[in-house]
């Protein structure tokens, strides 16, 4: 094992003087290297370690399985090795006097047979999740008379549910495949249960009444199931219960006038199921309601008569994937204690209402994906603690407000496939420059989130095809959300990228202003850009030189192919060190091309094609030389490495990249052959005839759907 932080113990020395290390008159009884960037396999001879009561090694990359001598440590009472990369079935026989276990996070394999129930005597909490457990946990913890907490979720659990959870406080099983019905049977004894998380598994049949026997229920998730027939109207006995999550099941029936019982219920998410119609009048009832999450159902109406828009305490209203249409409610803007507003996948129409200009408390607005036409509000420039403004797929037209640039905290920003126009404001360099304020707010509170809604609306701010993006996409699983958008609203970074040469995890946002009719020239103030990762020009009308300053930015991807951008490829982009994804294909530029770019070691993806005035040589050796002549189609006064098909060879034919639009006019076409041929004629010719090709010719907009900022 590599010690990380304790590798300077002095081996001459007594242990009990080493940190991290509690004795008690002599022997070592505790054992805290938690979070000590430890690496490599756990130290064996546990077997001296016979008063050992605590062993902490969670949070560090320890690898391999547990060893053997650990059951030699019959006085262990806290065990945890949450966080780590431990990989081995799980054995701890012998370690009877167990009161609290934590192996979470780790990559523990089989069933849990061999260690429960023989360890349960004394055990209080357990927490198994995030690991690759299998098999049933029938009979399981039976044994276990003490056992109040237990965490099972994110496993590959199968079979029927445990009975005995029902006295247990806190049970979560989530993110497994349990089936079958859940029996009221189970509810026929004392039900001490304050948290139960029964989510993401394969239950099927109605929610038995008798869980109405559950009077200490707080929180009640049986989201992402197989739930038929109708709400249960004894829930609303449960008058304790703060949370309640029915989302992603098949419920279709009217909502209990009943469940009004729940005087403390704050969040309600009845997502994803059947109801539709006029929302209910019963929701604008549930005044002390702060997060309303009723997305992916069918509803049509009711926005106004259900009352919904008078809730006083409501944070977060989630109404997209409905059918609702016609002009967006004036009257959200009194909602004054909204902080997401989530609106997208509908089929709302006219213009963006000035007055949500006066949402002062707003972290994000996401009306993508409407009807919506008319102008982006300058007075959404108040907005001063959003972080995200999503309004992507619409027709709004206009240029870009320059207030926008006081929106300081704003740093997801996608007003991609609408007909917006005109220049970008330089103002708008002044986003994101100081969301610390808002980030400071949200650490205030100890739970931002109510473990709903979350991966939905990530997805739509995460683009899923663009590393390192698409890495955190692919992780987004139900219990991870809630983590990752915590760490998102918090201001902690989900992916490193590099600020003055440097990794690190600081938080980044994008710029998405792509297929649009924008124009001008980009601002040299882009440069001040500094917590930004992805920019997207791409297919607009930009034309004049690329500003250098965009070397400035810690950019990861940069796209602003299609446009008109001419003079010179400026060679600062060759410094921004963590660039992967570069396109400045279908553009004007000539000039040398800048050998800098072969600096970019993590670049993966890369265009340039399409630009006929650009000149040199690309290095035979090096990262460009790891792309081959598809990223320099087109581009015929370039001189390849002799190991790249000649990219003028008019016998392999010239096709297209298959990203850009096949759309084009024979005009199009034309130009870029009669480039090419150009290119035979020798240089002696270049200088005359090249000049009237490499004059731009515009492509057809693209009409799609983008899957980036969903």
């Amino acid at each position: 094992m590599n010690r990380g932080r304790y590798s300077d113990w002095n081996q001459n020395s007594s242990p009990c003087t080493w940190p991290g290390i509690s004795c008690d008159r002599g022997r070592v009884t505790g054992i805290d290297l938690s979070d000590s960037a430890i690496t490599g396999g756990i130290f064996g001879n546990f077997s001296a370690l016979t008063a050992l009561t605590y062993l902490d090694l969670s949070t560090n990359t320890i690898s391999g399985g547990l060893p053997a001598d650990l059951s030699c440590c019959k006085s262990l009472k806290k065990l945890n090795l949450a966080h780590n990369i431990i990989y081995d079935v799980l054995n701890l026989t012998g370690l009877n006097n167990l009161e609290v276990i934590d192996l979470s996070m780790n990559r523990f394999f089989g069933g849990i047979q061999l260690t429960f129930p023989g360890i349960c005597k004394s055990l209080v909490v357990a927490n198994l999740s995030t690991n690759n457990f299998n098999g049933s946990i029938l009979n399981a913890f039976d044994q276990c008379q003490n056992l109040q907490f237990l965490d099972l979720s994110a496993n590959h659990f199968a079979g029927k549910i445990w009975p005995g959870f029902v006295r247990l406080q806190e049970f979560s099983v989530s993110e497994n495949y349990l089936n079958g019905v859940v029996s009221p049977d189970i509810f026929s004894g004392k039900c001490s249960l304050q948290q139960l998380d029964l989510s993401e598994n394969a239950l099927t049949g109605e929610v038995p009444v008798e869980i109405s026997k559950c009077r200490e229920l707080v929180t009640l998730n049986l989201w992402g199931n197989n739930f038929t027939g109708r709400i249960p109207e004894e829930i609303g006995n449960l008058s304790s219960l703060v949370g309640l999550y029915l989302g992603n099941n098949s419920f279709s029936r009217n909502i209990s006038e009943s469940l009004l019982g729940l005087r403390n219920l704050a969040y309600l998410d009845l997502s994803r199921n059947q109801f539709g119609g006029d929302i209910q009048e019963i929701f604008g009832r549930f005044t002390q309601v702060k997060f309303l999450v009723l997305h992916s159902n069918s509803y049509t109406g009711g926005i106004y008569s259900s009352g919904i828009l008078n809730l006083p305490n409501i944070s977060r209203l989630d109404l997209s994937f409905n059918n609702f249409s016609g002009p967006l409610p004036v009257e959200i803007s009194q909602m004054m204690s909204l902080k997401f507003l989530i609106l997208a996948y509908n089929q709302f129409t006219r213009n963006i209402p000035p007055e949500y200009g006066n949402l002062l408390n707003l972290q994000a607005l996401d009306l993508s994906f409407n009807r919506l036409n008319g102008s982006i509000p300058p007075s959404l420039g108040k907005l001063s603690s959003l972080l995200c403004f999503m309004v992507t797929n619409n027709s709004l037209t206009g240029e870009i407000p320059s207030e926008l640039g006081n929106c300081r905290s704003l740093l997801w920003l996608n007003l991609a496939n609408n007909q917006l126009s005109g220049p970008i404001p330089p103002e708008l360099a002044n986003i994101g420059q100081n969301a610390t304020l808002t980030f400071q707010q949200n650490l205030k509170n100890d739970r931002i989130t109510a473990g709903s809604g979350e991966c939905l609306m990530m997805k739509r701010w995460i683009p899923a095809d663009l590393p390192p993006f698409s890495f955190v996409y692919i992780l987004l699983t139900r219990k991870n959300c809630r983590s990752i958008w915590e760490m998102l609203l918090k201001g902690y970074g989900i992916f490193p990228h590099c600020v003055g040469g440097v990794r690190t995890f600081q938080i980044s946002g994008y710029i998405q202003l792509s297929h649009n009719q924008l124009s001008g020239a980009v601002p040299s103030e882009i440069g001040k850009m500094k917590n930004f990762s992805m920019l997207h020009l791409g297919t607009n009308g930009f034309y004049g030189n690329l500003p250098p300053e965009i070397g400035l930015m810690p950019l990861v991807v940069l796209n602003i192919s299609q446009n008109k951008f001419s003079g010179e490829i400026p060679v600062d982009i060759g410094r921004i060190n963590c660039l992967q994804n570069l396109d400045l294909s279908y553009n004007n530029f000539s000039g040398a091309f800048p050998t800098s770019m072969n600096n970019l070691t993590e670049l993966s993806k890369f265009n340039a094609s399409f630009n006929p005035c650009i000149t040199g040589v690309i290095p035979a050796a090096g990262q460009l030389a790891t792309f081959g002549k598809e990223s320099f189609i087109g581009d015929p006064l370039l001189i390849l490495p002799s190991f790249m098909n000649d990219p003028t060879d008019t016998a392999t034919g010239v096709e297209k990249p298959t990203k850009h639009p096949k759309n084009q006019t024979n005009h199009g076409v034309f130009f870029v052959f009669f480039i090419m041929i150009m290119g035979f004629l020798g240089c002696g010719l270049c200088g005359i005839v090249i000049l009237v090709p490499c004059i731009a010719v515009r492509k057809p907009r693209r009409h799609i759907r983008m899957s980036l900022g969903r």
